[in-house]
This record gives structure tokens, sequence and C-alpha cells, in this order.
């Protein structure tokens, strides 16, 4: 993935399985975002290819088998299936929290209103939100809007949830809120990729941990192996410097933050 001479993601290949939690780890600038938002095809790649299940993202094949660039309404319809919850919540001012999780059910995916208050006041309440429900963005605090945006993502029952570094733009008291969202839904074995710098989630919560650095993927692996016996120098370099930075509690036997 290129932006014009500097390139961003260097030859790397994923796959995620169904119910993995995957956390992506890694230094500021080091690509994850990056990585997310081409998962996502909200950034398509420059090269490459990206498939969710069997279907290729962004591309058709023609008769002859030639790859044909979609139209952006399909490729609306497939990023339907993936569900993005992004650093600065991105919900609707002018919408309650209710009618920010209803929106998409109505328009994407044409359900009627009833049938979408039904789904969006069970997946607010999955995220003790459904007092909250007439509540309009502006009055609800940081951690609550980023759990009305994970409900948002959930209600359109996705193949996959996307998250870009979710807790980034929480005040440290808010943080605790949605992890433990996040936790029940890794507890569910939800398929997630989550780009965060909360090293103990990604220690408890997920199944692998990919760490990346100038655009590379270093490590790929689970995270007892990561937290404890890191493969490689550079990440073990950035764990010795990230704990050292953040931590105050630690947990002995992984030197990890608690």
């Amino acid at each position: 993935m290129d932006f014009g001479t500097n390139r961003v993601l260097d030859h790397v290949n994923l796959s995620v399985n169904e119910g993995d939690v995957l956390a992506i780890l890694g230094p500021s600038g080091s690509g994850k975002s990056t990585l997310l938002r081409c998962l996502a095809w909200l950034t398509p790649p420059t090269r490459g290819e990206v498939f969710l299940g069997a279907e290729q993202l962004g591309f058709t094949q023609s008769t002859q088998g030639i790859s044909i660039a979609m139209r952006e309404r399909d490729i609306a319809a497939q990023r339907s299936r993936i569900g993005m919850v992004f650093q600065a919540f991105n919900l609707w001012p002018h919408f309650t929290a209710l009618g920010n999780v209803t929106e998409g059910l109505i328009q994407v995916r044409c359900l009627t209103p009833t049938q979408a208050v039904s789904r969006a006041m069970e997946v607010l309440a999955s995220v003790g939100l459904a007092e909250k429900a007439d509540a309009y963005p502006a009055t609800l605090s940081g951690g609550q809007q980023q759990r009305v945006a994970i409900a948002r993502a959930l209600a359109m029952r996705p193949d996959v949830l996307l998250f870009d570094e979710p807790t980034s733009a929480l005040d440290p008291e808010l943080v605790g809120e949605v992890l433990d969202v996040m936790r029940k839904l890794a507890e569910r074995r939800t398929t997630m990729v989550v780009v965060t710098h909360e090293l103990a989630f990604a220690y408890e919560a997920a199944n692998r941990v990919v760490f990346m650095d100038q655009g590379k993927i270093v490590e790929d692996t689970d995270p007892q192996s990561f937290f404890v016996n890191p493969m490689e120098e550079r990440s073990k370099k950035f764990l010795e410097q990230t704990i050292a930075r953040y931590a105050r509690f630690v947990r002995p036997e992984a030197n990890l933050i608690v």
C-alpha cells in the first residue's frame, strides 16, 4: 500500500478466521490503521487483494475471468458485512442513540421501523445503554458515545468487527467501560480485529496478536508467546519501552500492564 512514494504497508499477508479476536499492536506510524481501512475497503490497497470469505472486496470477475472494479453501491453492500468502530465515534449529532443505531438498519438492512427499534434496543441493552436510547450524543460521555458506536456496528450483524484504537480518544477513567463491552464480545468469540494500545486487553481477550512495524508484520502469534517470550528483537524493544512508559502495576509472569 503506497501513498505517493511512501510505502505504508509492505507485503502484508494476513488471514482472520471466524471467531478470532485479533489484536494488532505496534508503534505509531507502523501502518495499523491503514491496514484496518484496507480490510474495510475504505482505503483500497494500491496492490493486492482483500477477501471476505470467498468474496473479493471491490472487484468482480467478468465472464472472461477479468477483474472489474465494482460500482460504489455494490461496494457499499460488501461494506455492510463489516462493522467499523473508529476512534472518533462518528455518531450523527442530530440523532438520538436509538436513531444512530436504527438508521443503518432501516436504510441498509431494509428493516421496518418497528423491527429496527426492537433490534436497536436489544444491542443498546447489551452495551449497557438501554436507558440512554433517547439521549443525543452531545449529552453522553465519550465512553457512552463509543458504546453507542459499538452498538450501531453490532446491530448490523456483520461478519467481522474492526476497531481502530477505540479507546484512544477517551479520558482514562472511561476506557474501562468500553473495554468491558469488547471483552464480552471476545468471550462470545465475535470475530474482531482490534488496533489497540491496550496491552492488557490484547493479553487477556485476544487469541492472536499481530505486531507491526514500518508497514510489515513482525510477529503473528498467540498472546502468551508474544508477551512472555517474543521472538523478534523489535517486539522485545516495543514491549520494554511501552511497559516502562505506562506500567505502574505489573503482572510478574508476563511483564504486562494490568
